[in-house]
């Protein structure tokens, strides 16, 4: 008899939907086709198992297994309930009629019982697109899955459970969650608020544009002046994810097992802050099955390295394409995956090794030669791409010991969410382009062209700095975003000054005169 079930394979952010089939005939041998691995091949155990601790028996027979596309590899243990499915239904003892109705995934415990899988939300996403009827997944699945309409998505406990709903001995209702009503009651809902922060003006404004445009930055400063714990609150001025970035989001982390079980869908932007041991593969994705690296994990958020100098400076370098392209493609002998990596890069760093360079409130123990080599681990290519450099000093004990709380996120994020409408605004026609930081050399002509004291401020500026062409383009995007900040229709001196003023790491005098 033979007898086909339907799964799916995720392979990047693309989803392929699997046939298994399953023909059985007299004998005694296990046949298993279609590129499976370890943790495939492995199935038939849990399988036997499975059944015989929910009242079944591995059929006695001649089975043949083959999972299609059959050149198209099979990874992971989500194929073990429509194995199982498609055995029992080929030994006649779970109906058969209704199986191409139904799409399923789940892994087996011995004892029958679903465990979660990776990547419930693109498969259920792939599901409605091929127009199944509905969806099996494990129960702890379920309201990732849910957050796909117009299909209907079935929580399940157990391999008895599938059993009973296919044979029609026991009604199951579809999994219905008002997700949209929970994704708007999240999104403004933040533990950490600007107004902890005593002091720093400066910097709040630098963050403020940097939020408002989508710019990298880079803070520096000694330790203990606050840059943690101010970038730490970057997302509480962000402006809010759509629906669509936030099923982008969601996507990826399901992809990568980082959704929680009580989460349907990310309804605030990400932050992502690895330690500097980091490897390349985790930064940017990859390995042997391959996974979404920090950078993917932070699409659509930040991505803050803490202690820059610190990272391995070849991990720091992977980092130039992504920051370009806002897209990371992984090459491997066996696959080549793409991810979209458009994040915000914030990054913190001390002035020297010892973290007391041009601090007047402490003594710098550092050579000028330990200097120089601490500066020179971030490499001039990458410093290049980021477009403020801020620089931060100790918070005099006049200002900290104020009782008067700082500004409060939520009036910043006014600021920042008004400047963001006017970029949507303006590149509505653009596809892919939503902010100032994303704009092309083309748009810059357009869109962010100063008058002509502006361009001799910055022709001088460029000379005097020996800023690259890069670097142009990042001050006039910066310069751009300044100006929506003002409600500015053009790009004025002011904003080309103060964008030419977060060029702070570009000055060549920078190491010797300290902060």
């Amino acid at each position: 008899m033979l007898v086909k079930t339907f799964c799916a394979a995720v392979n990047g952010l693309e989803v392929t939907t699997v046939t298994i089939e399953v023909s059985m005939t007299r004998g005694v041998l296990y046949h298993l086709t279609g590129l499976p691995d370890n943790a495939v091949k492995e199935s038939r155990d849990r399988i036997a198992a499975a059944m015989q601790n929910n009242g079944f028996k591995f059929p006695v027979a001649d089975i043949t297994v083959n999972m299609a596309p059959a050149d198209l590899r099979k990874e992971g243990s989500s194929y073990d309930l429509p194995l199982a499915i498609a055995i029992l239904a080929a030994n006649s003892k779970v109906e058969s009629a209704h199986l191409h109705e139904y799409l399923m995934v789940g892994e087996l415990g011995l004892d029958g019982r679903l465990q979660p899988i990776r990547g419930a939300l693109p498969i259920a996403i792939r599901a409605r697109k091929e127009q199944f009827k509905g969806l099996i997944v494990p129960k702890q699945n379920i309201r990732e899955a849910a957050v796909v309409n117009n299909i209907s998505v079935y929580g399940m406990e157990s391999l008895n459970d599938v059993i009973c709903f296919l044979n029609g001995s026991k009604d199951y209702e579809p999994t219905i969650i008002d997700t949209r009503r929970e994704f708007y009651e999240q999104q403004s809902h933040f533990d950490l608020d600007f107004a902890d922060v005593r002091g720093q003006e400066s910097v709040k404004r630098a963050l403020e544009v940097a939020a408002a445009g989508g710019h990298n930055l880079i803070m520096i400063g000694p330790p203990g002046s606050g840059k943690s714990m101010m970038a730490k609150r970057l997302p509480g001025i962000l402006p809010p994810l759509s629906l669509a970035e936030s099923l982008e989001t969601t996507q990826i982390h399901s992809i990568a097992g980082k959704l929680s079980r009580d989460t349907s869908l990310i309804s605030q932007r990400p932050f992502r802050s690895p330690h500097h041991t980091i490897s390349q593969v985790a930064l940017v994705g990859g390995g042997t099955n391959p996974q979404p690296g920090e950078i993917s994990l932070a699409h659509n958020g930040v991505l803050f390295l803490d202690e820059l100098p610190e990272f391995n400076k070849s991990t720091l370098e992977v980092l130039r394409q992504p920051l370009e392209d806002r897209r990371i493609t992984i090459s491997r002998a066996k696959y080549t995956l793409e991810y979209p990596c458009s994040f915000m890069f914030v990054a913190s760093m001390n002035p020297c090794p010892c973290g007391y360079y041009g601090d007047p409130t402490h003594n710098c123990v550092c050579t000028p030669g330990q200097i120089q080599r601490y500066m020179n681990k971030i490499s001039g290519p990458l410093l290049d791409r980021i477009d403020l450099h801020c620089e931060i000093s100790q918070v005099p004990f006049s200002e900290l010991s104020k009782m008067k709380p700082g500004e409060p996120s939520e009036k910043i994020r006014e600021r920042v969410i008004k400047a963001r409408q006017i970029q949507e605004a303006r590149y509505k026609d653009f596809k892919g382009i939503h902010c100032n930081a994303q704009m092309t050399e083309r748009m810059l002509h357009q869109f962010a062209e100063p008058d002509a004291a502006s361009m001799d401020m910055l022709r001088m500026a460029m000379e005097r700095l020996k800023l690259s062409a890069r670097a142009y383009s990042r001050i006039l995007k910066v310069a751009r975003t300044i100006a929506d900040l003002d409600n500015s229709e053009n790009v004025q001196s002011q904003h080309i000054a103060e964008a030419i003023g977060y060029r702070n790491l570009d000055r060549g005098d920078w190491a010797e005169r300290g902060i």
